[in-house]
């Protein structure tokens, strides 16, 4: 069948569908401001559907929503077997339209454009009398979609056992995506069609230490990216995920609709709601050009405002950390092999013998601080500063750290005070293991011994299964737990880097504080083996829609055994890691190497120094998922603009025009390339450092190597 039949007949199948709406009370259309996205809602059988068309192409063809409720023991007979899937009529609707300019206390842009045309389609149910409304708000480049409960008698407290929203692909796209699983998202992207996602995914699942896909074996994660035969770039996600349960997506791969699957809790259900109540956004990004999937700001905008009224002690960070030397394997967490025989604090870690591979000393970390002070960097992460490493991790263990108490060669007091001294500030970190119970009975006293030390920011951790016992890293119970620790952390003003936590759905916005998230296979899998060299220009399009990852750049010694017994190398060249800084945006950015190895290549090291964390403009110049991507920011308060561009195993070659440029201004341009041998497996510490004087309208060529990269300082 050729795309003209095919489109003829969707067209026909929609008219047939808005016809049944009609009979069922009615349908609605809403158009985004420019008029390219078109949203289509309406009843059939009195199951609420819609469907989605840019440009006159279909993206989302009739797809279904509503809620399956879990049998409620206090309900009676007749509502303990209605769900809220059908039964539905149309009580009223309402279009408006919204359009404000608001500036984020971080981002890739000063200002961000909040303009939307929106539905509020409210619904009874008959025989029920429940009432439910579902609102879309419409933008330019998407659709933002989720269901309220008003407050009411007829339904007051009830249990999610299943959400089931569709979405009704067009065709077998090609996509990219991660297997389902309620606890990690730190697995490579696979890329394959729809249809090939069943037989690829017994490939993609490591089973002996995964939970995951128990519900299906096409689930998927999002962000979820996709490109349609025809040239579009679909992703769908969620946003302002509050509450509720993080969503998985099923496939029928026989019709190529993806339904969502809410992450259980110990329990097995999905969601415990009381009234009034609303769910998370579902959304779904659409473009013709995939650098506008890169650029879009709807998930950000579906989030409500900021709710910290001073954020003036909110700031971007670069920071080094005694963190990389243990990932690699030469200095390790724990400060002796000695097994506590009796329970956290009251074990004489003086009396224990020191293993003497202990990273966290203070010997170590005052050279750290040195290193930060010498080269403008804010802060040193110290992970390991704490007693009870020695048997932190498989145990399962509920009381495992307090947060407070320092290893016998840790000057808690000493180090901070030197850090102070030298213009610079030690970065906590929390380790909870998991256990959500002990981490929450520590967290008042943990945040006052940072208030007391002068520190203002944490990484947290959340490696192993969760406690209590049962649970899940993605359930609501859990998302609650996260914010909680977000909230409670900015009445202490204390920025969050949340490590092994449900992934971000913009809540960024409402809760500045929450600067980065990790949710993803991050660098120090490179010490593990290693991601393919296309893991980094996709993630920008799944894993950073929702917001910035610390995912740790600037391994610029990138094979490990010239100075460590791992015989692992990092794929991708040195040139390419310094492109992450601008390709992976953060404002949290690690220069996660070893001191000592940033002196090997100082050169190179200095556009680590120079580059900036928090940005007034960002132009997507080229993109393509898991292929290339190349980006131009300008410095947050300053006429500096840098450039970085990354690709996968293929190179690429980049054709930048410096039109963005400040016309009658002539910059020093410093460009940090790949040599012309360079090779991420073969030669990739080979790069070129050249410098010429530019102005507005000039051109650069510049060829990555497989795995590599460039960056580009215009000053």
């Amino acid at each position: 069948m050729n795309r003209i039949k095919l489109l003829a007949l969707m067209l026909l199948c929609t008219i047939a569908a808005m016809a049944q709406a009609a009979a069922d009370g009615g349908t609605r259309t809403l158009r985004s401001p420019n008029e390219n996205m078109l949203l289509w809602f309406g009843i059939d059988g009195g199951r609420p559907c819609y469907s989605i068309a840019y440009k006159q192409r279909p993206v989302v063809k009739r797809s279904y929503l509503g809620l399956q409720l879990a049998k409620d023991k206090h309900a009676s007979k007749k509502m303990d077997e209605t769900d809220l899937m059908d039964g539905f009529e149309l009580a009223d609707s309402k279009e408006s339209t919204f359009d404000e300019t608001w500036k984020p206390v971080w981002g890739e842009t000063r200002d961000i454009r909040n303009h939307y045309n929106e539905l509020e389609v409210a619904l009874k149910q008959r025989g029920t009398g429940r009432r439910m409304i579902l609102r879309f708000r419409v933008y330019d480049d998407g659709v933002g979609l989720r269901y309220e409960f008003p407050q009411q008698k007829e339904l007051n407290y009830f249990v999610i056992k299943e959400e089931k929203t569709q979405f009704a692909m067009t065709g077998d796209h090609t996509a990219w995506w991660i297997p389902g699983d309620y606890d990690t998202q730190e697995q490579e992207t696979q890329e394959s069609r729809l249809s090939e996602i069943r037989q690829r995914f017994h490939d993609a699942v490591n089973w002996g230490n995964s939970s995951v896909a128990v519900f299906s074996e096409t689930g998927v994660q999002t962000a979820l990216q996709m490109k349609s035969e025809d040239g579009l770039y679909i992703n769908i996600h969620e946003a302002a995920c509050i509450d509720y349960a993080t969503m998985h997506l099923n496939l029928d791969d026989r019709t190529m609709t993806f339904e969502s699957w809410l992450t259980p809790d110990a329990t097995g259900m999905k969601g415990y709601m009381q009234t009034p109540c609303q769910t998370p956004w579902r959304t779904i990004l659409v473009s013709d050009d995939a650098r506008d999937m890169l650029s879009s700001n709807l998930i950000l905008n579906l989030n409500e405002p900021c709710k910290i009224e001073d954020t003036s002690w909110i700031h971007p960070t670069k920071y080094c950390g005694v963190w990389w030397e243990m990932i690699v394997g030469k200095s390790a967490w724990n400060y002796t092999d000695e097994f506590p025989s009796v329970k956290l604090g009251l074990t004489d870690y003086d009396k224990a013998k020191p293993n003497g591979r202990h990273g966290a000393t203070t010997e170590k970390v005052r050279q750290y601080i040195d290193f930060a002070a010498e080269n403008g960097l804010d802060q040193v992460l110290v992970e390991g500063w704490n007693i009870g490493w020695e048997d932190w991790a498989n145990m399962w263990k509920q009381d495992v750290f307090d947060f407070t108490t320092p290893y016998p060669d840790f000057d808690l007091k000493a180090l901070n005070e030197y850090a102070h001294s030298k213009g610079v500030r030690l970065m906590m970190h929390h380790e909870t293991s998991s256990s959500v119970v002990n981490y929450e009975r520590h967290l008042t006293d943990a945040f006052n011994l940072m208030n007391k030390y002068g520190y203002d920011a944490v990484k947290t951790g959340y490696v192993g299964d969760i406690i209590p016992r049962g649970d899940h890293h993605f359930s609501q119970s859990m998302n609650n737990h996260y914010l909680h620790v977000v909230k409670e952390a900015a009445k202490h003003h204390i920025m969050v880097n949340a490590h092994e936590a449900v992934r971000p759905t913009g809540l960024c916005r409402t809760y500045p504080n929450l600067v980065g998230n990790e949710s993803a296979r991050g660098t120090e899998y490179e010490a593990f083996g290693g991601s393919r060299p296309d893991h980094t220009v996709i993630l920008p399009f799944t894993r950073l829609q929702g917001g910035p990852m610390d995912y740790t750049p600037g391994i610029l010694e990138t094979q490990l055994g010239t100075w460590s017994d791992n015989p692992n190398f990092v794929h991708t060249t040195l040139a390419g890691q310094l492109a992450l800084y601008l390709t992976m945006y953060s404002p949290l950015q690690m220069a996660a190497d070893l001191p000592g190895n940033y002196r090997k290549y100082d050169d190179a090291f200095q556009f680590i120094r120079d580059v900036a964390c928090d940005w007034d403009e960002s132009i997507y110049l080229e993109a393509e998922p898991a292929r290339y991507i190349t980006v131009a920011r300008k410095a947050k308060g300053t006429d500096k603009w840098f450039i970085g561009g990354k690709c996968n195993e293929d190179g690429h070659k980049s054709v930048i025009r410096l039109d963005f440029l400040d016309k009658g201004r002539t910059y020093d341009c410093t460009v940090y390339a790949d040599a012309k041998d360079a090779d991420y497996e073969k030669n990739p510490k080979a790069y070129v450092i050249t410098k010429r004087k530019v102005r507005k309208g000039d051109v650069l060529r510049l060829t990555e190597a497989r795995g590599g990269g460039f960056a580009v300082s215009l000053m």
